[in-house]
């Protein structure tokens, strides 16, 4: 068929058109990347995650719509209608690491052995005299009732310097601190006389260390210390009392010569009677008893008004004196 001219020349510019177009579309082809799938990503910026979804129902996917992607649970074990989780990666305990044990320190030196509170030699014994002492006396007093002849006693043996031995029951040293004080403050020794002065052979092993404990503490807290030094009240003591007191400490002491003053001019002793007596059992480590308390019936102190007369008489027969310490090597 045959196209008329003019037809043809109405033609030309959109055939022209088309094949540029086409050779447009060539050429963007070839230079354009080929578009990816999903939107563009954004720039990163930190944001906080969102809150996982509760568990419970759900709404199903819209016709047409894909299912959405899962995500993981939050639980540590499936629950019904959920997808299981992988079971939690089991880390096996690392076992401490044993602390390196410190360097022993050097070997100390052993502590000495403490010294018994009195030599062995004494135990089981009641003395009468002090052992081994050569030519001295020990004068003794014994304080269980009043205090009534204490200044004459300090004043004497301050006068001559002669120091002596206080046995103070409990009651008495709590009754009368401040005569405590006053002995110890002169120098002289104190012991233990019991608390309360009863008889030991009919007491148990208990009460006699009740005796013994509880003056004890008493003439401690009137500031005295009277250990290891014990008499038995009246004298009164057996094997068995004698090894009760041991146990707990102490060595029993006894005397050489009651002077006997106690029994006061009522009871017929006098100052010189007091005096005779001691001079009469003179020997070396001879231990004198004496009271300061006065006899309860007269009121009188006749070892306290005896004692100058009873230094001088022994100091001028060649004895010096002593404290009952001499019988512990002191």
């Amino acid at each position: 068929m045959v196209v008329p001219a003019s037809d043809a020349r109405r033609r030309a510019p959109a055939i022209a058109l088309a094949a540029a177009l086409a050779v447009l579309a060539i050429i963007l082809a070839l230079f354009l990347p080929a578009p990816t799938a999903g939107p563009p990503s954004a720039s990163p910026s930190p944001s906080p995650a969102p809150p996982s979804p509760q568990p419970g129902p759900t709404s199903p996917p819209a016709p047409g719509s894909s299912p959405p992607a899962e995500e993981p649970q939050e639980t540590d074990t499936p629950e019904a209608g959920q997808a299981p989780v992988e079971p939690p990666v089991t880390v096996p305990p690392v076992p401490p690491v044993p602390e390196p044990e410190p360097p022993e320190a050097p070997a100390q030196p052993p502590e000495p052995a403490r010294p018994a509170p009195f030599p062995e030699s004494l135990r089981g014994q009641d003395l009468t005299v002090i052992p081994g002492a050569g030519r001295v006396v020990a004068l003794t007093f014994d304080a269980g009732a009043n205090a009534a002849g204490l200044p004459k006693i300090l004043s004497a043996l301050a006068a001559r310097g002669v120091a002596g031995t206080f046995f103070l029951t409990g009651n008495w040293a709590a009754n009368n601190p401040q005569a405590v004080a006053q002995i110890v403050a002169a120098g002289h020794r104190v012991a233990n006389h019991s608390m309360t002065h009863p008889g030991f052979t009919s007491l148990g092993d208990d009460l006699i260390a009740q005796q013994v404990r509880g003056a004890e503490q008493a003439i401690l807290a009137a500031g005295a210390d009277p250990r290891p030094l014990f008499r038995f009240p009246y004298g009164e003591r057996d094997t068995r009392t004698i090894a009760a007191v041991n146990t707990l400490g102490y060595v029993a002491v006894r005397w050489t010569v009651d002077t006997l003053g106690w029994k006061g001019t009522s009871g017929g002793a006098s100052i010189q009677t007091v005096a005779d007596r001691v001079l009469a059992g003179l020997q070396p480590g001879e231990i004198v008893l004496m009271h300061i308390g006065s006899n309860p019936d007269d009121g009188t102190t006749l070892d306290a008004d005896a004692l100058p007369q009873v230094i001088d008489r022994i100091t001028a027969a060649g004895y010096g004196f002593a404290t009952l310490d001499a019988v512990l090597g002191h």
